[in-house]
């Protein structure tokens, strides 16, 4: 019991370490979950053994229950298995060559799901408010779903029609076209989020998370209105890290809910969520433009 006891103490130690590491090497909040849940979960499977007793046996065995019992796409796996080689080499600073050799599961390619201009209408048509505006972005500008969630109001470039993605997939930036047709809702949005903004501040709250520690180089910047998320939560969360109370972006969640509902209003029979957007945007080459 008292070992027990021990390992429990542990395994928050081993898991703040992967957020430490992750967010030094400015890892995605995404990237930073998924990694945390693999790594979280081999562990589980090994009996909380701590990571440095185990061999290429159990990476592999617990792939192979990712597969077999869990019956998880090859992508998935491919996942998990990126989430321990991180483990090893970039947290516990260990170059062990076995891991190089664990086989990744081989990737179907299959044609990306796409809408045609009036199938995208027309379940953009079955959405509302916020989750429509965000649907519309993903179409007509190909933003990534976490992209988009994550904008802050000065990425928005009303005045020449453009979005600017900071910190995209790979760590990179890009502008992208803001469709003129979208101008209006998302200058309304902005607007309402202006007030909620400045009623935050009121109340003695206001700020937000800033990116790269901006917050230590301009003390006052997480409560200028140009850092604050275009789609942010209903409500405030407290930080688990600082204490400090901020208002987070919107979850995904609640838009990809949103999308399946519309999806499957519009009666079309297609296997599709919130990329196939982005998917349909890149097929078209943006040249609709939702006009």
């Amino acid at each position: 019991m008292a070992e027990k006891n021990k390992i429990e103490k542990a395994k928050p130690k081993l898991l703040e370490q992967v957020h430490i590491t992750m967010r030094t090497l400015r890892y995605s909040k995404k990237t930073e979950e998924a990694y945390t849940k693999w790594i979280k979960e081999y562990v589980i499977f090994n009996d909380k053994r701590h990571p440095n007793s185990l061999s290429k046996e159990e990476v592999s065995n617990f792939l192979s229950h990712l597969a077999i019992h869990k019956q998880v796409s090859a992508s998935t796996q491919n996942q998990a298995l990126c989430a321990i080689v991180f483990l090893y080499k970039k947290v516990l600073g260990s170059e062990l060559g076995w891991l190089e050799d664990v086989v990744r599961a081989h990737k179907s390619q299959r044609i990306p799901v796409v809408f045609s201009k009036d199938e995208a209408k027309k379940i953009i048509s079955f959405l509302q408010g916020v989750p429509k505006i965000i649907a519309s972005i993903l179409y007509g500008s190909g933003l990534r779903l976490n992209e988009c969630l994550n904008l802050r109001v000065l990425d928005v470039d009303i005045e020449n029609k453009s979005i600017n993605v900071r910190r995209g997939k790979g760590d990179k930036d890009r502008t992208t076209v803001l469709p003129r047709t979208l101008i209006p809702e998302l200058s309304e949005q902005i607007s309402k989020i202006k007030e909620i903004h400045y009623r935050d501040l009121k109340d003695g709250y206001g700020e937000t998370i800033l990116p790269d520690s901006l917050d230590l180089k301009y003390p006052n910047a997480s409560r200028e209105f140009k850092w604050q998320f275009v789609f942010p939560a209903d409500k405030r969360t407290r930080n688990k890290i600082n204490g400090k109370i901020f208002r987070y972006p919107l979850h995904e969640s609640s838009v990809q809910k949103a999308i399946k509902i519309a999806l499957k209003k519009s009666k079309i029979e297609k296997k599709a969520a919130s990329h196939t957007f982005r998917h349909s945007a890149r097929e078209i080459f943006y040249s609709a433009n939702l006009a």
